[in-house]
């Protein structure tokens, strides 16, 4: 029958990459706008701040026929000292957090590992951000995360090494082992 429901269409071919264009930049604010503003309510309005003036933003987009669809996540990295850079703003919009695995296809062209297991396209940015920043003459990532948070970056080779409350919501400062993050190859 025509009317009878379907199942909606998910892309599953990704593309991790530094956001440049006019339409990459604006769905990495979009979607930080959705995920900070709307759905955790975190920021009143917008969560730009001062490190955005600096940060580099950096986007997973959906692929449909090999042609960049939409930004499904979102992170930036900022360098705040000499050799020492900072993850923040990591987010992946809600119909995408379920996807369990990167297929080697995905890992191959992004240069990432194979991800298997909930929130594949989180750790495709986390592994996309730090292995970025890396390239760049990083001899130390940190990110402060959310506490719900804290073992998912603890899977993906981080340590925590301090406890916080940030906008009302414990967070966990933590440390990404470099030794697990190849330095990206970056085109400017």
């Amino acid at each position: 029958m025509i009317f009878d429901s379907f199942r909606q269409f998910t892309p599953q071919d990704f593309v991790f990459k530094i956001a440049e264009g006019s339409s990459e930049l604006e769905g990495y604010w979009k979607l930080r706008q959705q995920i900070f503003c709307k759905e955790q309510r975190i920021f009143s309005g917008t969560d730009y701040d001062e490190i955005d003036d600096r940060a580099i933003p950096i986007v997973c987009e959906s692929l449909i026929a090999g042609m960049e669809d939409s930004v499904v996540g979102v992170v930036r990295i900022d360098q705040r000292e000499a050799r020492v850079w900072y993850g923040s703003r990591l987010g992946v919009d809600c119909e995408y957090r379920s996807i369990h695995k990167l297929s080697p296809g995905v890992a191959i062209r992004n240069h990432l590992p194979v991800y298997r297991g909930l929130g594949a396209l989180g750790a495709g940015l986390i592994y996309k951000a730090v292995s970025t920043a890396h390239a760049l003459g990083c001899v130390e990532f940190l990110a402060t995360v959310q506490h719900q948070n804290a073992k998912f970056f603890q899977r993906l080779h981080w340590e925590p090494i301090g406890e916080l409350e940030l906008f009302g919501l414990p967070h966990v400062k933590m440390r990404a082992d470099l030794s697990h993050y190849r330095p990206a190859e970056i085109l400017f």
